[in-house]
């Protein structure tokens, strides 16, 4: 497949799309992002139209542009629209249209590969910092560990890229497929980028060439199922690239399942394993960008014996914590009111589903009556299955140079640089922090790490 076919390909379906919406305002009326980003008072008819105009002819409303860049995927307007338009999908293609506009094809081609190699040095120092060879090799992330299988597997588990920073999730979903008797492979990483990063600078062509190699390799599972675990991956594929695809071969390579609605499609064989009580009283984090993913979640808590649930009765907002990053105000105060509802709800733990959770709030531990966890933790307790989250021991410590020395071994096993260590610590997990710790922290949770001063946020 030329990359250019699928330029054109992608173009006949924003078109197709555009010419289908009525412009009713529907999926801005539902959107959670146009009161935080300040155009509430602008009639919703007018910014639909605004975005149409732009896709169309590159010109639109003011309110139109700043509705576009403050999407944060929550896909409540997906469920809105009663004529199959996608309006997050025309959204995204929106900010590829301004970037295009504003910068030259070089330009957004030095800043896609500026991108992606920043995210492939993060995700390769933090994992580093955490794993031996051995289990990266489990991860997909060593050349001789993601050679083509002899005999398909059942599935293809792709891991995205950025899960590996808290490698601990990604373990417990394996440890989890391994004790339902499940086979698969395991791809992810920068070496299978779903072109995400390439989209998101206005380099269309990078971005579906990069998709389009990453989908070839995954299809050779006898199911036909590729298992998902990142939602950003998760909504570029298949908003954008397989769509495409499909449209020039006439159909699907496979179908992509978030591995959290796989999980609760596989509950009757995963009760029988939930054998340990877990005796916590919880709340869960939510993200409904995915549609069906929290509903999942919830299902699976109530599922583990001894497990209390309760709902803080917060927003449920966003794709992911991080994609909540382009109203950061409106993140902090979300982040904020959840803790603050957390504590006044006397919970055990917070919960979390996807990993961009888990690196923002983790800290927090240290100055909350609360813990922090991953749902896959509680799932593996239950099962008798446990992997250390070492992300958040690290974080917790508050110090890069303390990170370091404690990790010394492993900068030594991978021959990593140890100041370009102690950068990618400052910046990719103590600089993620976008609701600042407590800057007089209490006694941390016993068993969690030394309390720390707060780190100066970037």
């Amino acid at each position: 497949m030329r990359e250019a076919n699928f330029e054109s390909a992608l173009s006949d379906r924003i078109s197709e799309m555009v010419d289908s919406c009525i412009g009713c305002g529907k999926c801005v009326e539902s959107c959670p992002s146009v009161a935080p980003a300040g155009i509430a008072e602008v009639p919703s008819t007018a910014i639909i139209a605004g975005v149409l105009d732009l896709l169309r002819t590159g010109e639109g409303e003011d309110a139109s542009r700043r509705w576009a860049q403050a999407c944060t995927l929550s896909g409540e307007c997906i469920k809105a629209c009663d004529y199959g338009v996608n309006p997050r999908f025309l959204l995204a293609m929106t900010r590829v249209s301004l970037l295009q506009a504003q910068k030259t094809p070089a330009e957004r081609r030095r800043d896609g590969v500026a991108r992606y190699r920043d995210t492939s040095r993060d995700v390769a120092v933090l994992s580093r910092l955490q794993l031996e060879g051995t289990v990266l090799d489990r991860l997909g992330q060593r050349a001789q560990s993601v050679a083509k299988p002899s005999e398909a597997p059942q599935f293809v588990f792709y891991t995205g890229c950025n899960v590996l920073k808290t490698p601990h999730i990604a373990l417990l979903a394996l440890d989890i497929m391994d004790r339902l008797g499940s086979t698969y492979q395991v791809m992810g990483g920068p070496s299978h980028c779903c072109g995400i990063q390439q989209m998101r600078t206005g380099d269309m062509e990078m971005s579906g060439r990069l998709g389009t190699n990453s989908i070839e390799k995954m299809s050779h599972s006898k199911s036909g199922q590729v298992l998902s675990w990142c939602p950003s991956c998760q909504v570029q594929f298949t908003e954008t690239t397989l769509p495409v695809i499909e449209r020039l071969r006439g159909s699907k390579p496979f179908e992509m399942i978030p591995f959290i609605r796989f999980l609760r499609s596989e509950l009757d064989h995963l009760k029988p394993h939930l054998s340990g009580r877990v005796a916590l009283r919880v709340a869960l984090h939510k993200h409904p960008g995915v549609a069906g993913v929290v509903e999942a979640a919830t299902e699976i808590l109530h599922a583990i014996p001894g497990v209390e649930l309760v709902d803080l009765q917060q927003p449920a907002v966003g794709l992911q914590s991080v994609n909540l990053g382009v109203l950061p105000g409106y993140k902090r105060q979300l982040q904020r009111n959840e803790l603050e509802a957390a504590r006044r709800a006397g919970v055990d733990a917070l919960v979390a589903v996807y990993h961009s959770d888990h690196r923002e709030l983790c800290a927090h531990e240290r100055d909350w009556p609360f813990r922090i966890v991953n749902l896959l933790e509680l799932v593996g307790q239950s099962m008798g299955l446990q992997q250390h989250d070492r992300f958040k021991e690290l974080k917790l410590m508050q110090d890069a140079d303390l990170i370091v020395a404690e990790c010394q071994d492993l900068i030594a096993e991978h021959q990593l640089d140890s100041a370009l260590a102690r950068a990618v610590v400052v910046n990719a997990m103590l600089g993620e922090q976008p609701l600042p710790l407590q800057a007089r922290p209490t006694q941390a949770t016993p068993g969690t790490g030394a309390a720390a001063p707060p780190v100066e946020q970037r």
